[in-house]
This record gives structure tokens, C-alpha cells and sequence, in this order.
């Protein structure tokens, strides 16, 4: 019998109007890109406004990403759309400010602090647990059970708070709402507007992102209380807090401190739950690969960091996870000075965009590009992709801190669902994906939930 094929979402025809990629574009960026960007190594889109190229050559990408960053600057139109919630944060500044903002962050996510936020993180997979136990022999829809887990991770973590406390709670919940209101890209991606316009963001996605920031900066106060005090627990938030920038001498402010949670806050959770969701989705599709990994979980006994070196399936399944569907499925940045792309001259000021989602799929890069194959990543083809076209953390510079982070976090609470409970497709058609803040379902992801025995 032929495995199933995940689901992914439909191309465009390749040629429409400026109106019709607009609409598209406004509705999911995902299904408005034609097909042939799996199989092109660049292409050009135009616009009355600016010119943009994706581009799919490892070697461009890297050029950019990793070999001459500074001269490819994050660029400002995809921070338009998120302004409103994450300011000044590190995930939208270029240059001297994000290079200071590095130099504070980075100490927080060492290797050694992995070790020292792993019971934080076992907590929350229990938790998860024991919330599913009560949930089962019912159908769920599992991205808001992986919403509430990753969110949990988060507050442990960073604050040391569990999900129920109510600040947690509150701020969880608030940001529910702003990721239905928001997606990744907004009008301002599209259009260069002048900086006097009025921003089109809804009522709904102000006040959303307003909340959250006023219930963070409660969180933060209240933490620098604790600082001055000499009571404060060794978490994330005390470290970064209490971090020097060590050119500068410089510690965060307050109003900088919130910048900065907030996009921990997007990044740690969103990201987190929108792999955790599908990874199960996947469990239930591939139910062979699902007892494998329900066996391996068996090595979770007690909470020891050393387990996760047993978790090697769980791993593989995690990072195939983030292959098939990357978190943020495209990256923009901006040249700074003419340049010239596989003999195509590319104007200063152009978007150059890096889609983890087609160079993750690309037809001349992987073997059975939209497969799921855990075992890929064991075979020369895999490990050469994983070196040249696998980046859902972004690479180079500006590759997320909390890369590490999410790889331990995420096989660590995917093994502990599975230990316990078995996991199956509802009725209904397959979920599509989509990309909102992040990518997510069209319509959710249901599963039934059943007791393992053990």
C-alpha cells in the first residue's frame, strides 16, 4: 500500500494579475505562489512598487544568509506588519541596534542553559500530559492543546510561572486572539507606504497586541522588583535582565525588555506549537512511525537531561516535521546595493526572499521532497540537504537563538504524548496549510485520543 502524501496547499496558475496575487496574497501567501517555485532557482516578481526574487539556489542563500548579511538587511516591510505587538524587537531591527540586542540575548540560550531550563520543560510536558489524560477517548483539536503546552514552556522558562497562573493565562489567551487577527504579512509587505499613512491594522490586532504588551510589562516590573530584591529565580528573564552588553556596559529597559518577550514570546510558542501540532498530525497519518516512537518514549522516566540522547527517532520525526512545514515559510530581506543573481541584475532596494517552505520542497534539491521520511536524514541526499536547504531557523548572523531551545523542547514533548497515548486521524478532510503568524491549519487539526498500553 503507498504511503499517504502530507497535505499541501494548491499553487496558483502562473500568471495572474497584480489584483489577483493581492487577493491571493491577502488570504494565504502560501497557495498565492505558482508552482514552479519548487523547481526554480530564482524568480522575479514585479510590482508598480518594488521588484521582489525568491530565490532556491543554495548558493544564493547562503551569499545572503550566511556569507554577507549585513549587506541583505532585514527588510522593514515585514516588520510593518508586526510592529504593533513586538516594537523594537531583535526579530525586526538591522545593524548596530540588533547587534547590540544579540549581545545581551545570545548568553541566555548557551549550551549550559539548556541543561538548566530542561526541568522547566519536563514540567510542561507533564502538564500537557496530564491535560490529554482527561481529553481522552475523545477527539481534540490538537493545535490548541500544542498552543497550550508551548505557551506553557514559555512561562516556565522565561518567568517560571506554569500556564495557570493568571498573568500567564491572561497573556495566552490575549495572544490567541492577536494570531487570528494577524498574518505573517500584511498590506505593508506589498505596498511601500509613506511613513505619515495610517498602518492597516485592524481594531482587533491593535488592541490584541496592546493587551499582551501591558500584561508583559507587569511581568517585567515585577521581575526587576524581584532583581533588586536578590530574590529573583534563575530563569531566562533574570538572565537577560541582569545581562551587561559587553561593549556598552548597558543592561535592557524596561520598554526593551517587553520588545524582547514578546518576540520570545511568538517565536518560543507559535513557532513551537505550530511544529508540535503538525508532528502529531503526522503521528496519526504514519501510524507505523507512531508506535516506533511510543516505544523509544519509554526511556522517559525520570527528569534527566541525559534522556534526551535516547530520543534519536523523536528527533528525526521533529526535524522531518519542520522540513514538510516550516514554521515561518519565508524570510525577506533587502540588498543594499546593486547586485547581480545568476545573470539577472537585481536594483538596489529589491526583496530578496527566502522561502524555507519551497527550499525545503525544492524537486532538484531532496529526494521525495514531499514525503515523510524520518530516515532522510540518515541518507547522503538528506545530509547534504540538511547542510545546503534545510533552514527553519533562519542561518548565518541572524539564525534564531533559540534553535537549541525548540530542538529540545519539541521531541521532548512530542515522545512524552506519545508514551501515553495513541493518536488518530479524525473524520473529515485533511487539514491544508496555511500561513497565518506562522503555519497553521485552514480549519484546525482534529484528532481522536486514546490511552496507550503500556
Amino acid at each position: 500500500m503507498t504511503a499517504p502524501i502530507p497535505p499541501k496547499p494548491p499553487s496558483r496558475p502562473d500568471r495572474v494579475s497584480l489584483w489577483q496575487y493581492a487577493r491571493l496574497f491577502r488570504a494565504d501567501i502560501l497557495s498565492a505562489q505558482p508552482g514552479r517555485l519548487y523547481r526554480a532557482w530564482m524568480a522575479e516578481f514585479r510590482t508598480p512598487f518594488f521588484r521582489s526574487y525568491l530565490i532556491n539556489e543554495p548558493d544564493l542563500v547562503r551569499t545572503v544568509l550566511k556569507d554577507r548579511p549585513e549587506d541583505f538587511p532585514k527588510s522593514a516591510r515585514v516588520g510593518e506588519g508586526l510592529r504593533p505587538l513586538l516594537g523594537n524587537s531583535v526579530f525586526v531591527t538591522n545593524g548596530e541596534t540588533w547587534k547590540r540586542q544579540r549581545r545581551i540575548i545570545d548568553p541566555a540560550f548557551e549550551g549550559g542553559r539548556l541543561r538548566d531550563t530542561f526541568p522547566a520543560m519536563w514540567d510542561a510536558a507533564e502538564a500537557a500530559a496530564l491535560r490529554l489524560d482527561a481529553l481522552a477517548g475523545r477527539e481534540v483539536e490538537i493545535e490548541e492543546e500544542a498552543s497550550h503546552a508551548a505557551a506553557d514552556v514559555i512561562f516556565r522558562t522565561l518567568f517560571s510561572l506554569p500556564i495557570e497562573h493568571r498573568l500567564a493565562q491572561e497573556t495566552f489567551q490575549a495572544f490567541r486572539s492577536y494570531q487570528r487577527s494577524q498574518p505573517i504579512l500584511n498590506l505593508a509587505a506589498l505596498v511601500p507606504l509613506p511613513r505619515w499613512m495610517p498602518r492597516p491594522f485592524g481594531r482587533t490586532t491593535r488592541r490584541s497586541a496592546a493587551h499582551i504588551r501591558r500584561l508583559i510589562t507587569d511581568l517585567t516590573r515585577a521581575r526587576a522588583d524581584e532583581i533588586a530584591a536578590g530574590d529573583a529565580p534563575d530563569d531566562l528573564a533574570t538572565k537577560i535582565m541582569t545581562t551587561r552588553d559587553p561593549e556598552t556596559g548597558d543592561t535592557f529597559s524596561t520598554e526593551e525588555m517587553v520588545d524582547q518577550v514578546a518576540i520570545f514570546f511568538l517565536a518560543g510558542h507559535e513557532t513551537s506549537a505550530s511544529t508540535l501540532a503538525w508532528a502529531l498530525y503526522l503521528m496519526a497519518l504514519y501510524p507505523d512511525w507512531q508506535d516506533r516512537l511510543a516505544l523509544e518514549a519509554e526511556a522517559l522516566g525520570t527528569c534527566d537531561f541525559a534522556v534526551m540522547s535516547q530520543l534519536r527517532l523523536s528527533r528525526d520525526v521533529f526535524r522531518e516535521t519542520l522540513r514538510l512545514y516550516p514554521p515561518v515559510p519565508m524570510m525577506v530581506r533587502e540588498n543594499s546595493c546593486p547586485e547581480r543573481f545568476r545573470d539577472r541584475p537585481v536594483r538596489r532596494g529589491s526583496q530578496l526572499v527566502v522561502s524555507p517552505w519551497h527550499l525545503h520542497r525544492h524537486e532538484r534539491l531532496w529526494d521525495g521532497p514531499d514525503s515523510f521520511d524520518p530516515d532522510r536524514w540518515h541518507t547522503q541526499n538528506g545530509r547534504a540537504c540538511q547542510r545546503d536547504a534545510f533552514i527553519p531557523f533562519s542561518a548565518g548572523a541572524r539564525v534564531c537563538p533559540g534553535a537549541g531551545f525548540a530542538m529540545i523542547e519539541g521531541p521532548l514533548i512530542l515522545s512524552r504524548l506519545l508514551r501515553d497515548f495513541r493518536f488518530d486521524l479524525a473524520d473529515g478532510p485533511a487539514p491544508v496549510p496555511v500561513a497565518h503568524l506562522t503555519v497553521r491549519s485552514d480549519r484546525g487539526i482534529r484528532l481522536k485520543i486514546e490511552r496507550r498500553e503500556r
